[in-house]
């Protein structure tokens, strides 16, 4: 190495180091706030240790419609409105579902022209459970911003086949009594009305899980505004009978128009992060920790993000927490490859690959971890974590007071690229792995679903405002402080776990929470 090139990095380094030391002692408090003793409510106090396990898209009636004691299938039966899927004219009631319009798998055939009605996909008339059943990757269904009003029809959840590219799937259930987590729920708190926080699909919802807002821009990247209906203001369609063919939408892309009063236009579906791990790869000879700020299409990256999130207001009372997610350091390394080199870990769906997906990653798209500043370096190395650090922190006690764990793609339970069973596993044993932690005496667990991925419900979301809430999602809550072999009807969305969250540990409240949803003290005993 030249030694001008090796002076420079020297000093670099040296620099680096300086500013590392520096805001280190940041992080250690002259008198650090007691998290035992953050609430008044004693008996708040007693739990110590906060799980979020954040699966994907399965609405309840999807996963949990036959489950004993909770509003499931059989109330959804027992009144034809709740169910009777309309066409297209918002009248006309479907004599059969339509087929599956997005899967040429003749196992799936079998959906054209079944009863206008919910149906078991893991039974009678669908194939073998080993052609359909709830090991196998069923195809995948559109779960999109506008796309998901359209299909909830302002509550009557009347068009869900024909405004989906799966047709008739959408309508289709498990019975799920086979599911690990579902004896789980037997024994702890089952809630049958949570609601996913916001309309569509991941890339909102894990926004509202963190920060209960949605992301924006000033200006949307070119091209990537959704066309909207005037009268409607959801999607313009161009497509006749649902029966007839898949929904066409001219203009169904990620980014509201630009707000007349914010002057800002919303990200709304999936947005690629402007760090890596991204979907969208680094700029050639660019610095490889970040992602082509000059991509175009739907490569065009989000703007760092600025608004308040539970880990700012967790930080902020100097509670320690994380967000762990399964193949995190792979899709690291990944993402930092040369541009023209293919992707191994993101968004891969290959046999055996992890298939992390970059957009179930929300902190990675807020400007305090902008790994390209010292302290962003700084504060992923201290929040943003593997699902190796996950386990090591559980068996050795020392897990944060407040966890995010996010499953790798192929253990997420997402429809289109994995099962049911295979995630479902997968999350028991890490309930188990937690459940025999040191912490477990004092730990409260949540685990539930980013939203409903394309699936039915019977049940009307709940009033909100233009974001959601969206369709009923399974949450079930395991700790020795929760109510056991209980179904909890009490109204919630996902914005109740930042409530929970803020109560336990007195942080300043996010102006996004909904405060009419519930704050899940009643699953305490």
């Amino acid at each position: 190495m030249p030694t001008n090139r090796r002076q420079i990095l020297i000093g670099l380094i040296v620099s680096s180091l300086l500013v590392t030391n520096a805001l280190s002692a940041d992080f250690q408090p002259a008198d650090p706030i007691n998290p035992d003793k953050t609430s008044s409510e004693p008996g708040l106090n007693k739990i110590k240790t906060i799980v979020v396990i954040y699966a994907e898209n399965r609405s309840f009636d999807n996963l949990y419609g036959l489950f004993p004691g909770a509003n499931g299938i059989a109330n959804g039966l027992a009144n034809p409105e709740s169910y009777l899927q309309r066409d297209r004219d918002g009248k006309t009631v479907l004599p059969t579902l339509p087929p599956v319009w997005n899967s040429d798998d003749p196992n799936w055939s079998f959906v054209a022209h079944l009863p206008n009605k919910p149906f078991q996909i893991d039974a009678a008339p669908g194939g073998t459970p080993g052609d359909t059943g709830a090991n196998v990757s069923s195809p995948d269904l559109v779960h999109r911003f506008y796309n998901h009003q359209m299909q909830i029809n302002g509550g009557r959840n009347d068009q869900f086949a024909v405004y989906s590219d799966a047709g008739g799937l959408s309508m289709g259930y498990y019975d799920g009594a086979k599911m690990a987590m579902w004896q789980l729920a037997k024994h702890y708190t089952l809630a049958d009305n949570f609601f996913m926080g916001a309309f569509g699909g991941s890339f909102l919802n894990h926004f509202w899980l963190v920060c209960a807002c949605t992301p924006s821009m000033a200006t949307a990247p070119e091209g990537r505004t959704a066309i909207l209906d005037d009268k409607t203001g959801l999607l313009r369609v161009e497509s006749s009978s649902g029966l007839h063919s898949a929904p066409y939408y001219p203009g169904d892309f990620n980014f509201t128009p630009q707000d007349k009063i914010t002057q800002r236009s919303y990200a709304v579906n999936t947005t690629q992060p402007p760090f890596q791990p991204s979907g969208t790869p680094p700029a050639q000879d660019g610095d490889p920790r970040l992602a082509n700020q000059n991509a175009k299409g739907s490569a065009a990256v989000l703007s760092p993000q600025t608004e308040k999130t539970i880990g700012d207001t967790l930080s902020e009372k100097r509670i320690e927490w994380a967000w762990y997610a399964g193949a995190w350091r792979e899709a690291l390394v990944d993402g930092q490859q040369s541009p023209d080199k293919p992707r191994k870990v993101i968004y891969n769906k290959g046999s055996g690959a992890a298939n992390f997906q970059s957009h179930h990653q929300p902190f990675n798209y807020f400007s305090r971890f902008d790994p390209a500043t010292p302290d962003g370096a700084l504060q992923r190395a201290a929040h943003l974590k593997d699902y190796a650090d996950f386990q090591t922190d559980i068996a050795n006690g020392t897990l944060p007071a407040v966890v995010f764990y996010k499953p790798q793609g192929s253990l997420n339970q997402h429809p289109g690229y994995t099962d049911v069973m295979s995630g479902d596993a997968h999350i028991a044993e890490v309930v188990k792995q937690l459940q025999g932690s040191p912490q477990w005496p004092n730990m409260y667990i949540i685990v539930t679903y980013d939203e409903n991925g394309g699936f039915w419900d019977h049940v009307a979301p709940p009033a909100g405002d233009r974001w959601g809430p969206g369709s009923r999602v399974p949450a079930i809550f395991i700790s020795p402080f929760v109510k056991k072999q209980h179904v909890d009807h009490t109204v919630y969305d996902t914005t109740s776990i930042i409530q929970f969250i803020t109560r336990r540990f007195d942080l300043q409240p996010l102006p996004g929470v909904r405060q009419s949803m519930g704050d899940l003290i009643n699953t305490l005993e």
